[in-house]
């Protein structure tokens, strides 16, 4: 929906933003123990927003003392589960009311479009908090049958004291997404955000005690990832850890888990996502706006981007053509402050430089560029919508490019089309165009991914557990799933004599 602020008015808003970036320990905001600190700036235009507290181990140690005081205490997990709820509900409402602050804080950190902020994140991290608060007080567990003489209960037990490490591309509602269930569950927990992209993160931190809630339950810790992301997966306090980010980082966090207390690490790491475009489908043009979003939406950075479009031979010369048309109607760079900006930069120029050498390896294996070979001229990280047509065995095919970047593939059977799509390390979501059920169900069927759509991409609701298979991760965020997985199960046997 239209936002009544215009360009301008989110220009002076900017201005006058106050940013914090120090770290959050013990219900306070304090500076890092060794003094140092990283420069946050923004992508559209390279310029230095604040200067971030580096934490290192040892801020990562007070951190976890903090919340292991709170979780022995019993602060947190010791309150009546609609008292936890109320606290959850606070903080959706104080999300809202800070919704044009929070907004700004991720546009000017990692450049998504103020109106992507305001229409679209910002209203799912209010559903995630509301879903998980009202998850609290239905979570059961259950009274076995047994001899007369005997009690047996299976129960339901927060972990302890839970790090979370959480991404740049969504930087508030992937936190909220782990956030949510391992606070309704009744743990406590240690938040390292992503260093590109910490601003949004760090304000919420204090958002939670001005909702309610306790001093100690909810840290937080800005670092770099070898430091203080590395020190919170080697911590022998925390029970539990959760990523969300690349295999190569995820790999890393189960040795240093292996190395450290043997803690559970739960994973959503990379995706390479296949989008199979059958010759019965039902509507192409309805089919190419959704493959266009599918991939460019967030500038392509998006985990389960469906980067790999299969489609029939019988379809393909339509399908480029309608796709480019689209992509040019719909993606429009600018300023991401501009409510009309439909394409952002890249979080940083780093990550565009990565982005721009994935482009030119694309060309140099010989892949057909049939769109993307303009530069965009502005200043900043951006990178232009870009469409190769190749073959499955092409990096740009096979490696997570994590940018506006897709590859069009052909296919003439069935059979070839799963093929092509099971052909990935990776297995986050795929999805199905087709009129035929019979043939979707047995598509679904034998697609090795998590999450499957048919018909659409990227469709759902808080119902709908998300994860994937093989090297794209061993968890599920959403869903009453994720809130179980924050909890353990006791088995209570009672000799009644």
């Amino acid at each position: 929906m239209a936002h009544p602020l215009s360009h301008q008015d989110w220009q002076r808003k900017a201005q006058s933003l106050a940013i914090e970036g120090r770290l959050f320990i013990e219900g306070r905001y304090v500076a890092a123990q060794g003094g140092g600190s990283f420069d946050c700036s923004n992508p559209a235009t390279g310029a230095r927003l604040a200067s971030i507290a580096q934490g290192q181990a040892q801020d990562v140690d007070a951190a976890v003392a903090s919340a292991l005081a709170a979780w022995n205490d019993r602060r947190w997990r010791g309150l009546a589960p609609r008292a936890r709820m109320q606290v959850l509900y606070r903080l959706a409402d104080l999300v809202e009311q800070h919704a044009d602050e929070l907004a700004l804080l991720e546009t000017l950190d990692m450049g998504k479009p103020i109106s992507d902020v305001l229409n679209i994140d910002l209203p799912e991290v209010t559903k995630t908090l509301r879903y998980f608060a009202e998850c609290i007080d239905k979570m059961e567990g259950a009274v076995t049958h047994t001899a007369p003489g005997s009690l047996h209960m299976i129960l339901h037990e927060p972990l302890g004291v839970v790090g979370a490490i959480t991404p740049w591309n969504y930087p508030l509602l992937m936190a909220v997404w782990k956030l949510a269930p391992i606070l309704a569950a009744g743990n406590c927990v240690v938040l390292k955000p992503a260093e590109q992209a910490p601003l949004s993160c760090t304000r919420l931190a204090q958002l939670f005690i001005d909702a309610g809630g306790p001093a100690g339950v909810f840290n937080l810790v800005n670092g770099l990832g070898m430091e203080a992301g590395r020190a919170l997966a080697l911590h022998p306090d925390v029970i539990k850890l959760s990523f969300t980010g690349s295999t190569r980082v995820g790999k890393l966090l189960m040795g240093y888990a292996g190395q450290s207390n043997m803690k559970r690490v739960a994973l959503e790491t990379g995706g390479k996502s296949p989008q199979i475009f059958m010759p019965d489908l039902y509507d192409l043009d309805a089919a190419v706006d959704r493959a266009v979003g599918g991939i460019f939406d967030n500038a392509g950075q998006v985990c389960n981007a469906g980067s790999r479009l299969l489609v029939h031979h019988d379809l393909q010369t339509a399908f480029i053509e309608k796709f480019v048309a689209r992509t040019q109607a719909l993606y429009q760079p600018g300023d991401p402050l501009d409510p009309a900006t439909t394409l952002g930069p890249l979080a940083s120029q780093a990550h565009q430089t990565k982005v721009l050498a994935d482009i030119a390896r694309g060309q140099s294996e010989g892949a057909q560029q049939v769109m993307g070979d303009t530069a965009i001229a502005m200043p900043g990280a951006y990178v232009p919508p870009t469409l190769f047509v190749g073959h499955n065995r092409m990096a740009i095919a096979q490696e997570e490019v994590f940018g506006p970047v897709a590859t069009l593939i052909p296919f003439d059977t069935e059979a070839e089309a799963i093929a092509l799509a099971n052909d990935s390390v990776y297995g986050l979501a795929a999805a199905v165009w087709t009129r035929d059920l019979k043939q979707a169900h047995r598509m679904v069927g034998a697609l090795e991914a998590g999450v499957v759509w048919v018909n659409c991409f990227g469709d759902g609701d808080m119902t709908q557990p998300f994860g994937g298979y093989k090297q794209s991760g061993n968890s599920r965020d959403k869903h009453m799933a994720s809130l179980l997985s924050y909890t353990q199960s006791k088995s209570a046997w009672f000799e009644l004599g």
